[in-house]
C-alpha cells in the first residue's frame, strides 16, 4: 500500500532491516576500538591496588561501555547512513526508486522512523543504564579503583567554596550530618583569590560547625614550609546542606532526578545555569539520531558513475561532524553563562535540521 509520506511496506522493512543493521555493526565496531584504546591506559591503574584482577578489568569494560554506546551512537547513526545510501546508490536502487515516483523524502522516510525510534530507545537507556554505569565508574575511580565503602551517597571530586575558601575531596560519602569526605583539600585564599594556605588530609568529618579534617599537613606558600597540625575545623559555614546541594554529579542523575535537583537549587539561589544546559540537553543528545539521515542524504542522490559519490559521501561527514563540532562548543557556552541553557542545547539542532531541509530540497526536490 502506498503511503504519503512512507513507501510500500515492503520498500519500508527494506530499508529500515538494512539501515538498522549497520548500525549496529558500526556501534559494535566503534565501541570494540575506543574500550581496546581505553583499557591499555587504564589497565594498570585498575590492576595496581592488592586484590584486583582479570574480574576488575571486565568489571570497568562492563561500566565503561554504556558510557562509549551513549556517546557514539549518534556518530554510528552517521557512519551507517552513509554506507547505506552509499550502497545504495552504488546499485542504481535509489534511481529505481524515483522512477517509481518517490520523492527524496519518501526515499529517506525509513530512515528518518528508525532513527527516531533509536532516539527514543537511547533516551531511555541513557536514564536507566549510563547514568547509573557513570556513577558507579566515578566512585570507583575515585576510590582508585579499590574497595568502595558501603555507605549509600558516594559522589566523586567534590569542589565546595565558603567565600574565598575552597573545600575539595576525592568522594563524599553519606548524607547529612553523617556526610565523610576522604581526600580533602583546604585551600585558603586572601585578597585577589590567591592561595595563602593549603591543608590537606586524609578525612573530613562534621564538627557542627565546620569540618574537622583527619591528619592533616599545611603547605604555607609564603615560605614553602609543610607543617603536620593536630586535628583542624575548617569551613565553618559550609552545613551537611549546603553540601548535598554543591555536591552534585550530574552526569549520575536521572532526568527526572536532576530536575527536582534544578528545582531545590533555584530555591535556595544557587546557579543553575550549567545544570539546565545538560537538563535539555538530555533530550536533544538522542535527538541527534535523527539528524544524521538527513545530514547525510547528500550521498544518496546524484549518479554513482559520474565520480561525484565520493564527494558526496565526504561532504555527507563532513556536516555529521560539524553538527556534533558545534554542539559541544554551544553547551559549552551554556555551561558557563555564554548561551542561554534552552538556545545552547536545541540551537544547534534545528540549525543543522534546516541546513539538511535546505541541501536536499535545493539539491534533489
Amino acid at each position: 500500500m502506498q503511503l504519503d509520506f512512507f513507501p510500500s511496506r515492503t520498500l519500508t522493512l527494506y530499508l529500515a532491516k538494512t539501515f538498522v543493521l549497520r548500525i549496529f555493526a558500526v556501534l559494535v565496531m566503534l565501541v570494540l576500538v575506543l574500550l581496546a584504546l581505553d583499557l591499555l591506559g587504564s589497565t594498570g591503574k585498575i590492576l595496581e591496588p592488592a586484590g584486583n584482577d582479570q574480574g576488575d578489568i571486565l568489571r570497568y569494560a562492563s561500566l565503561r561501555i554504556p558510557q562509549l554506546i551513549s556517546q557514539f551512537l549518534p556518530y554510528s547513526v552517521l557512519l551507517a547512513t552513509l554506507i547505506t545510501l552509499v550502497t545504495l546508490n552504488q546499485n542504481s536502487e535509489v534511481v529505481a526508486m524515483k522512477a517509481a515516483g518517490l520523492s527524496a523524502h519518501q526515499v529517506l522516510s525509513p530512515l528518518l522512523l528508525t532513527a527516531a525510534i533509536i532516539a527514543v530507545i537511547s533516551f531511555g537507556f541513557n536514564e536507566r543504564v549510563v547514568t547509573r554505569s557513570t556513577s558507579a565508574l566515578k566512585a570507583w575511580e575515585a576510590a582508585d579503583y579499590g574497595d568502595i565503602p558501603a555507605t549509600s551517597g558516594v559522589r566523586a571530586n567534590v569542589y565546595l567554596t565558603d567565600g574565598k575558601n575552597i573545600l575539595s575531596a576525592s568522594t563524599l560519602i553519606g548524607s547529612g550530618e553523617t556526610i565523610e569526605l576522604d581526600n580533602v583539600t583546604w585551600d585558603a585564599r586572601g585578597p585577589g583569590g590567591i592561595v595563602t594556605e593549603q591543608i590537606r588530609a586524609t578525612s573530613a568529618t562534621y564538627a557542627a560547625p565546620g569540618w574537622r579534617l583527619e591528619n592533616p599537613r599545611s603547605f604555607d606558600v609564603g615560605s614553602a614550609e609543610i607543617t603536620r597540625l593536630d586535628t583542624i575545623v575548617v569551613g565553618e559555614n559550609l552545613t551537611p546542606a549546603q553540601i548535598d546541594l554543591q555536591a552534585i554529579d550530574v552526569d549520575g542523575q536521572s532526568f527526572w532526578e536532576l530536575s527536582e535537583t534544578i528545582d531545590a537549587l533555584d530555591t535556595v539561589g544557587r546557579r543553575t545555569t550549567e545544570m539546565r544546559a545538560k537538563w535539555w540537553h538530555r533530550i536533544s543528545g538522542p535527538l541527534s539520531a535523527l539528524l544524521m539521515p538527513l545530514l547525510g542524504s547528500v550521498a544518496a542522490f546524484g549518479l554513482a558513475r559520474s565520480g561525484q559519490l565520493f564527494v558526496r559521501a565526504i561532504i555527507g561527514m563532513a556536516l555529521g561532524f560539524a553538527y556534533f563540532v558545534v554542539d559541544n562548543a554551544a553547551l559549552a557556552m551554556g555551561s558557563f553563562g555564554g548561551y542561554p541553557p534552552f538556545l545552547a542545547a536545541w540551537a544547534p539542532f534545528f540549525l543543522f535540521l534546516l541546513v539538511g531541509e535546505t541541501v536536499l530540497i535545493r539539491t534533489e526536490e
